[in-house]
């Protein structure tokens, strides 16, 4: 389990820092804008890899609460509709003028369904630091405005939603090889 939250400490961290925008301004002003981005794009996949590698090494500790099983039989729509948003939020689509924050939206309806599914002490670790971390970075997103307006496109939301649903289909079908749990009954 130290790894897995290691992982996640250093991946939020590093994404919740424009949260602080002194923060960020004074990191920027040290690094540069590239050399921010740079080291914001290592310590990202470093911590990624951490979440991964400390997710599988951890045992799945106590059961904290019984899985939901509405959470177990949306899972595959709820996930469906998370990854058009995932899509849509760097597309110019109208999808995305709508929501401002669809990729946020759509790791919130992910951690969610996966943290009522599952119930173990690593999933409510994981799954609840990214529910967290949703919330807190929609908040502050809004409170900062930080949607840029755009002129959205039908065909930009006609890419979001097949590419969220090839997306879909495909963690469907390598989600039981690649964490153990079959998706579809």
């Amino acid at each position: 389990m130290p790894l897995l939250v290691a992982g996640l400490v250093l991946f939020i961290g590093v994404h919740l820092l424009p949260v602080l925008p002194r923060g960020r301004l004074a990191v920027v002003g040290r690094l540069g804008e590239k050399r921010y981005k740079g080291a914001f794009t290592l310590m990202s996949f470093a911590g990624l890899a951490l979440i991964v590698g400390g997710y599988a090494a951890a045992a799945p500790g106590a059961r904290l609460f019984a899985p939901s099983r509405a959470a177990i039989a949306i899972a595959p729509y709820a996930m469906t509709l998370s990854l058009i948003l995932f899509a849509a939020a760097n597309l110019r689509s109208h999808i995305r003028q709508f929501l401002k924050h669809p990729m946020l939206l759509g790791l919130g309806i992910w951690a969610s369904v996966h943290l009522l599914a599952n119930g173990d002490t690593r999933g409510t670790v994981l799954f609840g630091s990214f529910l967290a971390f949703a919330v807190v970075d929609l908040v502050s997103a809004v409170q900062r405005h930080t949607a840029k307006p755009f002129t959205p496109s039908a065909r930009h939301d006609l890419i979001a939603v097949a590419a969220g649903i090839l997306a879909a289909l495909l963690v469907m079908v390598l989600h039981p090889f690649l964490f153990g749990v079959a998706v579809l009954g």
